[in-house]
């Protein structure tokens, strides 16, 4: 049987051929340490090293601030906890915002519970943090603000550099963090012009393994030890180095650095080839997150008065999307970003994310404009008489 067309890149990512081809021989015959100071530990050693400036490359920063991890949950949790306690005796108040990733909104309420004050900002009917609102957040006591880069959900771009120069120009020294997990690879991610202090990374977001990611950690800070034993990582993160993960990441983000124009270009192009369609073809059909502000992979449409777990049970063999909201036989569970942006119920319970990626074709998108169209007009719907205006 035919695979159904990827449209979940969101999610997660295929590996790119050149990643597999990378990692290759550490699969094969570079298995040693490279902690060892023997022959086999040589060709790892530089392997890692290889990888390192292959991130830093897509960051636009020097190696020796890119911390391997294992992935972007890590890179989240060490990011946050550590500058709460780096910063304890400075003050206990972080600001972030309620679309955060769980991997964020988890460790801020993790951290409520030990004593620190966390403002979780709202956001804009389009997705968007309130620059003012940070602004009018901020207090003696505040030590992090940590504001992702793009919503995995509806793919809204946060004002992530403007958020960050009210960090930097603060005396007393707020720590900047990022979550640019969805970001590598679609968008530019030059931490120079994000004005921030940390940076998370994803390996399986772009084409690269799961269990491997990257933190970004501007200099002179410095975060205590994820873990203590060994010394690898400069004494930052001790454990053997997962050598054939590293180099997989490493030659994604080349890739990612390489090929970004040409990416950005293709995706947005099939993005809104999508969105044409079924907006052509369904009646009505509402777009969540910012129009234009938004990454170039990233549509995520609701269709008034469906059940988007109906319908991806309905294309499921031809199509491979994800819900923004589970439908159960008396509750329906919107997710918190479609919360935050006050999406009215009766198009929250129908929205559905399709995320390209570099991979996906003209072909596979015309055929999956079909099937979802099919079976969003097969479900029917409640009476669409008076619909609620919609803003565009």
């Amino acid at each position: 049987m035919k695979a159904p067309i990827y449209l979940d890149y969101n999610g997660t990512t295929p590996h790119d051929p050149e990643v597999i081809a990378a990692m290759r021989p550490f699969f094969e015959t570079g298995f040693g340490n490279p902690s060892s100071s023997h022959w086999y530990g040589i060709a790892p050693r530089r392997a890692v090293e290889t990888a390192r400036a292959g991130v830093a490359s897509a960051l636009h920063c020097d190696p020796s601030e890119i911390l391997f991890t294992s992935g972007g949950t890590e890179s989240n949790n060490h990011a946050i906890k550590s500058v709460a306690r780096l910063k304890k005796a400075q003050g206990n108040h972080i600001i972030t915002s309620e679309i955060e990733h769980p991997a964020v909104l988890d460790v801020c309420r993790f951290l409520e519970t030990d004593g620190y004050r966390v403002t979780y900002l709202p956001v804009d009917e389009t997705g968007i943090v309130r620059v003012a609102d940070v602004a009018a957040a901020l207090c003696p006591e505040t030590i992090l603000i940590s504001i992702m880069h793009a919503n995995n959900e509806t793919g809204s771009i946060q004002p992530v550099a403007e958020i960050g120069a009210l960090a930097m120009a603060k005396s007393n020294g707020i720590i900047m963090h990022t979550d640019a997990a969805q970001s590598v690879g679609k968008i530019p991610t030059d931490v120079r012009d994000l004005n921030v202090h940390l940076l998370t990374v994803a390996g399986h977001k772009v084409y690269a393994p799961k269990g491997i990611g990257a933190l970004y950690i501007k200099k002179p800070l410095k975060l205590e030890p994820f873990c203590h034993g060994a010394g690898q990582e400069s004494g930052r993160r001790a454990g053997t180095e997962n050598v054939l993960e590293i180099v997989g990441l490493g030659k994604a983000c080349e890739i990612a650095g390489r090929d970004l124009a040409k990416n950005m270009t293709h995706m947005e192009f099939l993005r809104n080839r999508l969105h044409d369609k079924l907006a052509a073809e369904i009646e009505p059909v509402r777009l969540n997150g910012h129009p234009t502000r938004r990454l170039p992979n990233t549509v995520n449409l609701s269709f008034y008065g469906r059940e988007a777990n109906r319908i991806l049970e309905e294309i499921g063999l031809d199509v491979a999307a994800s819900a923004g909201a589970a439908c159960h036989s008396d509750t329906v569970e919107i997710s918190h970003v479609l919360t935050a942006m006050k999406v009215p119920n009766d198009w929250a319970r129908g929205t559905i994310r399709f995320s390209v990626g570099k991979m996906t074709t003209t072909a596979e998108i015309d055929r999956a404009a079909e099937v979802v169209a099919a079976a969003v007009n097969q479900s029917g719907g409640r009476q669409l008489k008076s619909l609620p205006p919609l803003r565009t």
